[in-house]
């Protein structure tokens, strides 16, 4: 048998080395030799062989030809059930390892990669050939002590094995510390990792360890080291005469603050005058960039962090408070430097002109969310007396909101309206509450008023022809748009797809047509799982969830260094000193901020997702036992995954559903039963009894209830 099968690879691969002269599929080239259907299978194993082998190479596409495969590297990201995928650079298409083909890649590794096979409407499948350099140095988990060594869990469950630790590494650590470890070695197949305990974070049940624990995990940055401080100490808290000069004095001009209740790094005001049948609305924003030179201590700081963290019992800044809270921050009466984005805009929301301009401002209230709509729904008569001088300005605002949304729904801007979560924390900072963030008329004006102006600055820095950068969200992959379309034509729904390419429209349309059917929960989060993930570019393509041709984060340079960045380019082009020089410099430096930008977002993101998961996973240990009503969110094959209103997610387990043996049908979404013929499926409103939760991994699991 074994004999017969190397006689297959020979005569296959004398084909493709001789006789092959365009890349083809497997079909094809059975088709070439006349293979028949029922040995196609054997085909394609050999080819796969082929592949791994190195002698034969396999594009993304599926195509077999003649020559080496090419070796990609990436990033391994593993997973705790064994398999793992590694994130290509500069590729949008990860490549999924099977346990088996991992070849004791550790999470985080750099790796060189082949890919072995691409199955059809599928991600690529692929072998891992080597570890080019480990990613992860240290590793945050609990210590369980044994007589003459010690262990530690990771917290990160795709680490996949405890970490070995000898006496001598352990610090002292006791049963139950949550600990930071250094790893001295990866392991090997019949070897654990081994590490020594740099770092004791406190016992697992102490306040605050567990956020902490995610902190050290995530390697975020607690402090900022002594000669930033020292940068920041010299920046002046009030602005002078000289800052003032050559600036657009704006310091008249009615305007205000809106943010939470809680927020005080405030980097954006936002003024509007009624002109005739024109709005002219102004955008003000910190002047972050007047206080943070390119190249200095706080700016190389800034650029390492990328962006501020917000957990749920604590911020971690990209600045610090000195600046953040302070100078930088637009607390109403006091002088502020702002670049402005001052725009007149018509009846129909088009902007029709603008300027951008360096100022210097005054805002004359700062604004909560909850008072704003207080004022503007609730008619709230005390509000409403406290603040008559801006109630005006308040109902302008509103109007134009509404106009500036009809407008990007026109033209096919996609709004998903999934909630995200608000906690509330006790002052030991255990979760009390678990609610969604209510997205009301003032949160609404704020983020119209914003995605305005980023639009007119990207636009207008595009038409310049000058280095910027961009934020950009590419159009969904066409494989996955096919399979939303086949899927929603089974409820009787249509997508357009033209020149093989799917326009925002079509999923804004789609999204509309299943408003209010028992279908809404189940294709909105198809359709949101189709979608690319967004990212910073120095090549401007368009924002596909916005169905806008030019987008640039502009708005918050407090928290994030993409907009403190183009600021620069901005102010230097306002003072004329944008020449060959300059340009020459942000060309080379864009292409790297991009990249930082995009890894630190991701970062942020991860860990204040974790830290979310934790806080749901202890509020719910209280509610062992009781029934929610929700929505099925996932369907995997190890079970369907409920939401309920709260925005709290749990598993229903397949070994928890003990009235029959599902299986699941992944193209379809669902879980059947094999006796019963029950059928579980996305967006299925659902009954859950709360079973168990498990703290350390920040997972809950639910099992299906019935009266």
């Amino acid at each position: 048998m074994e004999h017969s099968f190397e006689k297959r690879k020979k005569t296959i691969y004398d084909f493709i080395c001789d006789d092959l002269y365009v890349p083809m599929k497997a079909k094809e080239i059975a088709a070439v030799l006349q293979i028949p259907g029922e040995q196609r299978e054997a085909l394609r194993e050999v080819l796969e062989a082929l592949v791994a082998e190195g002698k034969i190479s396999l594009s993304k596409k599926g195509k077999y030809s003649k020559g080496k495969p090419k070796f990609l590297t990436g990033t391994y990201q593993a997973n705790a059930r064994g398999f793992g995928f590694v994130v290509l650079e500069g590729d949008e298409q990860d490549v999924f390892v099977s346990e088996e083909d991992t070849n004791g890649a550790f999470h985080g590794d750099q790796v060189e990669v082949v890919v072995t096979k691409v199955p059809e409407g599928k991600r690529r499948e692929g072998k891992i050939l080597r570890v080019i350099s480990h990613g992860i140095v240290q590793v945050v988990g609990l210590y369980q002590q044994s007589k003459n060594f010690g262990f530690v869990l990771p917290d990160d469950q795709r680490m996949g094995q405890d970490i070995y630790i000898p006496s001598e590494h352990s610090m002292g650590a006791m049963n139950g510390h949550k600990v930071v470890v250094e790893l001295t070695s990866y392991g090997k197949p019949d070897k654990k990792p081994e590490g020594k305990i740099i770092e004791i974070l406190g016992h697992v049940n102490d306040p605050g360890v567990d956020i902490l624990s995610i902190v050290k995990g995530y390697d975020l940055p607690m402090e900022f080291p002594e000669k930033v401080m020292r940068q920041a100490e010299r920046v002046p808290e009030a602005v002078g005469e000289a800052d003032r000069a050559g600036r657009l004095d704006l310091r008249m001009l009615q305007m205000v603050t809106i943010d939470g209740e809680e927020a005080k790094d405030l980097d954006d005001a936002v003024s509007l005058e009624l002109d005739g049948e024109n709005y002219h609305l102004g955008v003000h924003i910190a002047d972050v960039a007047n206080y943070v030179q390119e190249k200095s201590a706080l700016d190389r700081e800034a650029l390492k962090r990328g962006t501020s963290v917000y957990l749920a019992d604590r911020v971690i800044p990209m600045l610090p408070h000195r600046l953040s809270n302070g100078i930088c921050s637009l607390n109403a009466g006091e002088d502020r430097l702002a670049l402005s984005c001052l725009m007149t805009v018509n009846k129909k929301g088009e902007v029709v002109d603008h300027q951008i301009a360096e100022t210097v401002i005054r805002v004359d209230a700062r604004m909560s969310y909850t008072s704003v709509a207080k004022i503007l729904v609730e008619q709230d008569t005390e509000e409403i007396n406290k603040y008559q001088e801006l109630v005006p300005m308040f109902r302008r605002m509103a109007e134009l909101s509404r106009i500036l949304r009809e407008n990007r729904k026109k033209r096919g801007s996609i709004d998903f309206d999934f909630p995200e979560t608000k906690i509330l924390l006790d002052e030991a900072g255990h979760s009390l509450e678990i609610k969604p963030y209510d997205r009301n008329v003032a949160t609404k004006i704020i983020e119209d008023f914003m995605l305005l102006a980023n639009e007119t600055v990207a636009e207008e820095f595009y038409w310049r022809e000058l280095p910027f950068l961009y934020r950009t969200h590419d159009a969904p992959d066409e494989e996955k748009i096919k399979e939303l379309s086949m899927f929603i034509n089974n409820f009787g729904f249509h997508i357009h797809v033209g020149n093989q390419e799917i326009r925002p429209k079509e999923i804004q349309k789609l999204l509309t047509k299943v408003e209010d059917t028992p279908q809404e929960a189940l294709i909105d989060r198809l359709a949101l799982r189709s979608m690319k993930r967004a990212r910073y570019t120095p090549e401007n393509t368009g924002h596909f969830g916005l169905a806008a041709k030019y987008y640039a984060h502009f708005t918050s340079p407090i928290r994030r260094y993409p907009d403190l960045q183009i600021h620069r380019i901005i102010k230097d082009t306002l003072r004329e000193r944008m020449n060959e020089e300059k340009i020459e410099h942000y060309d080379k430096l864009l292409p790297d901020v991009a990249q930082q930008s995009s890894a630190m977002e991701r970062r942020a993101e991860e860990a204040e997702r974790e830290t979310v998961k934790l806080k749901k996973a202890e509020y719910m240990q209280k509610h062992i036992g009781e029934v929610f009503d929700g929505v099925i969110s996932g369907i995997t094959k190890w079970g369907a995954y409920v939401e309920l209103p709260n925005t709290i997610e749990g598993l229903v387990h397949v070994s928890n559903m003990s009235d029959d043996h599902y299986e699941c049908v992944e193209e379809r979404y669902e879980l059947i039963g094999e006796h019963t013929g029950k059928v579980y499926k996305l967006g299925q409103r659902v009954s859950v009894r709360v079973l168990d939760v498990d703290r350390a991994a920040h997972t809950i699991d639910f099992e299906f209830y019935e009266d």
